[in-house]
């Protein structure tokens, strides 16, 4: 679930001063729209916001664990669409990129944000094709996943071969995300991808096998005003099926609204609503930046279903105020059933450092 956080982030080094002649119309998302491929996998441009996000668990020939996370988003901001020149951003890109390696005590990561054009950044209609300068997330006509990532401190050279069909979430790619029913994205998730590639650090080129979960989703609204974060999960399960839960919080931790998705070995789909999705903590982990409170370890109901999340590691928390403006942990987690490990995936906490505005 990405209904982003403070999306639209007017950076001063990407955005000439200029006034609000005409704002633009943005496309409401609405229930029985029958998503097509590979049309949805390209850009929604005319749509307010837009992300394409892959986490997922990777592995050394000496079976070292590393989680990893791949993100692109896209803003369409609220200016003049008219306006002839070519320093008007009518879309921003911004990108995160992330390493949990338990032996570095931290999370390494870094971000990226431009305005499209120039030959800068750009995000295709036709298929999945964003980048920003040397970072990139590309899908190929045979559906292969490629993303290049050069960031400070590590190199990402990784291929995501998918495994099974794409799972759409809520009513068919129509996914509530409050009371309301203009509350809604496009949401299609692509679990259980088979990753093989490189992580370079250090000038060492380390080959690396695992799974990866990808989110595509797009939207034009904006959450219920009471909102102040929200816990979402996507599980690669062990035997095959996949899970995706979230929920929505206030700002004492109430949960405003909660959908999930599970989709079992042999195919078969089961949606389940806020009554039947439970996210308790169990354990919380303070950040010694921020002094934030992140309930890292947690106790999760999704129908009869019963699992703990535990963390890769703990700090695992990003700063992304340089680009789409939160700071929100996002890590990968093991989830087990009476202490055995049923699957791994990521979990992510926003609205702990401070509530959202959306």
């Amino acid at each position: 679930m990405r209904q982003v956080q403070k999306f639209i982030l007017l950076l001063t080094l990407l955005l000439p001063a200029m006034a609000t002649a005409a704002p633009p119309i943005y496309p409401t998302v609405t229930p029985h729209h029958a998503l097509t491929f590979p049309r949805d996998h390209g850009a929604h441009l005319q749509y307010r916001t837009e992300w394409w996000y892959v986490t997922g668990w990777l592995e050394t020939p000496e079976n070292k664990q590393l989680g990893f996370q791949v993100t692109f988003f896209r803003t369409r901001p609220d200016i003049d669409q008219a306006n002839p020149s070519p320093f008007s951003p009518k879309q921003l890109l911004f990108a995160h990129a992330a390493i949990s390696d338990p032996e570095q005590g931290r999370l390494l990561h870094d971000q990226r944000g431009a305005r499209s054009g120039f030959d800068l950044a750009q995000a295709s209609e036709a298929d999945t094709d964003v980048r920003i300068n040397e970072w990139s997330l590309q899908r190929n006509p045979n559906g292969l996943y490629q993303t290049h990532i050069q960031a400070r401190e590590f190199e990402l050279q990784l291929n995501m071969q998918p495994t099974q069909a794409l799972l759409l979430q809520g009513a068919q790619g129509y996914s509530r995300k409050g009371k309301n029913s203009t509350q809604a994205s496009y949401y299609y998730s692509q679990p259980q991808l088979a990753v093989s590639g490189t992580v370079e650090r250090e000038g060492k080129k380390i080959a690396m096998r695992g799974t990866a979960w990808l989110d595509h989703e797009w939207s034009t609204s904006v959450l219920d005003k009471a909102a102040s974060g929200w816990d979402w999960v996507g599980l690669n399960m062990d035997d095959g099926s996949a899970l995706m839960a979230f929920r929505i919080r206030d700002a004492a931790g109430k949960s405003l609204w909660a959908s999930g998705t599970q989709r079992d070995a042999q195919g078969r789909v089961r949606t389940f609503t806020a009554q039947q999705i439970s996210f308790t903590p169990t354990r919380h982990w303070r950040s010694p930046r921020t002094a934030t409170e992140y309930p890292i370890a947690m106790q999760m109901q999704v129908g009869d279903l019963k699992l703990q999340l535990a963390p890769l590691m703990e700090d695992q928390e990003l700063d992304s105020r340089l680009s789409t403006g939160a700071v929100y942990w996002e890590g990968a987690v093991t989830a087990l059933q009476n202490g055995q490990r049923v699957g791994r995936g990521y979990l992510e906490l926003t609205g702990y450092f401070k509530p959202l505005k959306f």
